[in-house]
């Protein structure tokens, strides 16, 4: 949980400092990131007690970090009620995937790095599509092309452009499966290469013993 309390509040420099100034953007993507993983956080926590019967402090930590993943694309563009939507549909996606869809598949996924991170960030990447949309208090795009420029500076803000939220869906679902066909292939070959050199996992045996033990020759926790 201590883990998950210093992400959370680190990423706030990761998403309002890429503003890159401190200005009404900046406080947009911060605020954005505080109320959309404070969502994702107890989306998962509820569906977890609605279908396990109880909630659990690592179901609420892996869903604040879930938040975090979906709510970064968006957080500059999105409203506060957009952003809290966004978390809640993270948080509760997310839980399906690392619950039902694993045990479905029967796929290793330690940490569920690919339930959360992948998932969360494909979610939050279409997400913004919907939720930067001005009639759902997004704060649309900037036209560009209509910016006041003088000597190579703007001089005034830039106007925001008539938005079409399905063409910008279509833009979305594009950068992200482009996205993932590039670590797809990206990880393959990397994977070929360690599986050559030194292979992709250890032995039944040692993972039984652990590899705080077996690789480093020490315990990581006394029980």
């Amino acid at each position: 949980m201590v883990g998950a309390s210093l992400l959370w509040v680190g990423w706030f420099g990761f998403n309002a400092g890429s503003n890159l100034e401190s200005n009404a953007g900046a406080v947009l993507a911060m605020a954005n990131t505080f109320v959309a993983t404070a969502a994702a956080g107890i989306s998962w926590m509820l569906v977890e007690w609605l279908f396990k019967g109880e909630p659990s402090l690592l179901g609420l930590a892996s869903g604040v970090v879930a938040g975090l993943v979906a709510v970064t694309p968006a957080s500059g563009y999105a409203g506060p009620m957009g952003a809290l939507v966004l978390g809640l549909v993270a948080g509760a996606v997310c839980f399906f995937f690392c619950t039902a869809v694993k045990s479905a598949l029967g796929y290793d996924d330690t940490l569920d790095v690919f339930g959360v991170h992948a998932i969360g960030g494909f979610v939050g990447a279409l997400g913004t599509g919907i939720v930067a949309a001005p009639i759902y208090g997004g704060a649309g795009v900037v036209d560009y092309t209509k910016c006041v420029v003088k000597d190579g500076i703007v001089t005034s803000d830039c106007p925001i452009g008539d938005y079409d939220m399905m063409a910008q869906l279509v833009i979305q679902a594009k950068n992200a499966l482009i996205t993932i066909g590039w670590s797809a292939v990206g990880s393959l070959a990397v994977y070929l290469v360690i599986s050559l050199l030194v292979g992709l996992r250890v032995s039944e045996e040692t993972e039984r013993e652990g590899l705080d033990i077996s690789e480093h020759g020490e315990r990581a926790y006394n029980m």
